[in-house]
């Protein structure tokens, strides 16, 4: 790094500080509150939780914990809202989500900091999510005039046509990785459709969902539409999951949890939405641009700090060029910057809590006991603020009935397993119980296509990492989800079709009782 980018990253740093501290100190002295029916409410029990930063373990503010009580109140607020909302012309509605859009983007650099602060995800990233968030509610706004459209399929005395009508009142609970942006991806379709919602956020980073809440207040949403209850599952998503007003559940989280929500919701025929976990198989091929192959193999395991679902975590890479591959890739593993989140030079911050960080160490152990070598990493790191840092880990020689080959690690942890041809990589990557996306890389396009066909996973990209366009379906099958998101298929999930008969008066009808 040159003097003039060091003193313009030492910059950028030290701005990053200047916004934080403000927005942590008033943070700190409001505490974080639910938001019901457009009114900042403690919890009905009283109690609170803090909530901390991995960079340090300074406490950012206490928050309400919420139970049945506080989800009833949240609940019945969005029945209450659901036909005023449901009912006001669609252009109206998508006024006010551009509105909404317009305040994110406004309080951007904001988001991004306190994300940062709360998440320990790094700020070159982050600076992006926020920015990604009002591209998500401006998309659904777009398409509020078009949610309710059908299909036109006549008959020859009838014509039949379909229409969509918003399902109602819906509950979504959403994960601690990228929080803000993964709240929206949720909540601005739900809104669109034309559903009230009732959103649970992970308690271990509840301060951006805060903010979202209160920026969609001020943006004009009207009271009861979009109400937030902090707490932990055991409490407030169990009993969210559980409310008979409740219509649907869209949840972001671990497999367990999903199950969990769907035998909590079966009493009341909840319709559920998952996208869980995954073990995702990046494929590299002897023929691939391997160059542009390492690029994305190093990017879709160590951004974010690995703590994504759709990250490549099995390299199966051609045993014909493995050797040569892992030599390059080792290297730039032990070159990636692990550091404070707030320095933009900084591409590995801190595991998002304490009990998470000692899940991925608890890793490195395990893949000694398996026989595989630990070939970069398997160190906790020692960071600034002496927070929940990890060494970015890489481990070879490893096979695919490795425990580190099958179970989700969830942080900066990549298992390199070599593969014959291509019918062993194919085998290799389906062999897990996860199947949420696969990535290919060749230079032959006709086996590109039968990997894809092959691959058991919901999203698969060939020739590039993970690159979201938002009208595309996104989800994936076995033990990583249930339905999609994305486009027209979002609509699905928060919408109930109907169908709509009209008989031309041609058609015989048959007589009884004459």
């Amino acid at each position: 790094m040159d003097k003039a980018t060091a003193k313009s990253s030492a910059d950028v740093f030290q701005a990053n500080r200047d916004r934080a501290g403000p927005l942590l100190a008033k943070l700190k002295a409001e505490g974080i509150g639910h938001v019901i029916d457009g009114k900042v409410v403690p919890a009905a029990s009283g109690q609170t939780f803090e909530t901390k930063s991995p960079i340090d373990g300074t406490v950012l503010s206490t928050v309400a914990r919420g139970n049945a009580e506080d989800i009833d109140r949240a609940a019945t607020a969005a029945a209450k809202a659901f036909k005023g909302w449901r009912d006001m012309p669609a252009a109206q509605r998508r006024k006010v989500l551009h509105r909404v859009a317009d305040a994110i983007e406004e309080r951007a650099d904001d988001i991004a900091v306190l994300e940062c602060i709360d998440t320990g995800q790094a700020h070159r990233f982050m600076a992006k999510a926020a920015i990604r968030a009002a591209e998500n509610f401006r998309f659904f706004a777009d398409k509020c005039g078009e949610a309710r459209d059908g299909f036109n399929t006549p008959s020859d005395e009838h014509w039949n046509i379909s229409t969509r009508v918003p399902i109602g009142p819906v509950g979504v609970i959403t994960p601690w990785n990228t929080p803000f942006m993964l709240s929206t991806w949720k909540i601005a379709p739900a809104l669109a459709a034309g559903c009230t919602v009732v959103h649970k956020p992970a308690e271990w980073s509840p301060v951006t969902a805060d903010l979202l809440v209160k920026l969609a207040r001020h943006a004009g949403l009207p009271d009861g539409v979009f109400n937030t209850v902090h707490g932990f599952g055991e409490d407030a998503g169990k009993a969210l999951t559980e409310h008979p007003a409740i219509k649907a559940i869209g949840f972001v989280g671990e497999s367990t949890t999903g199950s969990a929500i769907m035998a909590q919701g079966a009493p009341t025929l909840k319709r559920v939405h998952f996208e869980l976990g995954g073990k995702n198989p990046v494929i590299v091929f002897d023929d691939a641009d391997l160059d542009r192959a390492l690029d994305a193999v190093v990017f879709m395991i160590y951004s974010l700090n690995g703590e994504r679902c759709t990250s490549s975590s099995r390299l199966l890479v051609q045993a014909s060029v493995a050797d040569k591959f892992v030599e390059k890739l080792t290297a730039r593993v032990r070159a990636l910057k692990v550091g404070h989140p707030l320095d933009p030079a900084t591409e590995i911050g801190p595991l998002i809590h304490e009990r998470h960080l000692a899940k991925v160490c608890s890793y490195f152990d395990v893949a000694k006991k398996d026989g595989a070598t630990i070939a970069v990493g398997g160190k906790p790191h020692d960071g600034p603020g002496g927070g929940h840092y990890v060494q970015p880990t890489l481990v070879t020689g490893a096979n695919a009935n490795m425990r580190v080959a099958q179970e989700e690690v969830f942080g900066p942890f990549l298992t390199v397993i070599p593969f014959k041809d291509e019918a062993d990589a194919i085998e290799i990557a389906n062999g897990v119980q996860y199947g949420l996306t696969g990535y290919v890389w060749t230079g032959d396009m006709g086996r590109a296509l039968r990997v894809a066909d092959a691959l058991e996973a919901g999203m698969i990209w060939l020739n590039s990492e993970n690159v979201r366009h938002l009208p595309t379906p996104f989800g994936g099958m076995k033990a990583s989800g249930i339905g999609r998101d994305g486009g027209d298929y979002s609509f699905d999930f928060y919408m109930e079709t109907k169908h709509v008969s009209l008989a031309r008066g041609t058609h015989k009808i048959q007589k009884l009782g004459i």
